[in-house]
């Protein structure tokens, strides 16, 4: 079982609703816990028409890449909890830019700034 933080991009199985079964595919860990659950947001080679997403490219990595001859599509509103033992392996890191903004695209962090930006009132 490796360890895995924040800006890794792994290859992980990842079932969607619309299919049946997962597929190994790219994503990026948007969190790791102590217990070696991952949070994790998948990456699809076409950007996706009902919800939002982020394009990465390989100027987008600080260590590694992906096998990409065009964008890639980081979907932040389909997070996924995976076990870190489920990894099938790991293709970089990103920079800390671009997981910035995707950590700043995450429902997680969006209804974090607003319950804090309640309190404050």
């Amino acid at each position: 079982m490796g360890r895995y933080l924040r800006g890794d991009v792994i290859l992980a199985p990842i079932a969607f609703e619309e299919r049946d079964g997962a597929k190994t595919r790219p994503a990026i860990v948007i969190s790791a816990a102590e217990n070696g659950d991952l949070q994790i947001c998948p990456v699809s080679s076409h950007p996706p028409t009902d919800a939002p997403s982020i394009p990465i490219s390989l100027n987008d990595f600080s260590d590694g890449g992906l096998d990409l001859f065009e964008e890639s599509y980081v979907l932040t509103t389909r997070i996924h909890t995976i076990r870190s033992g489920d990894v099938v392996g790991k293709r970089g890191n990103l920079t800390p830019e671009c997981i910035a903004s995707i950590i700043a695209q995450t429902p997680t962090q969006k209804t974090k700034k607003t319950e804090s930006k309640k309190r404050s009132r």
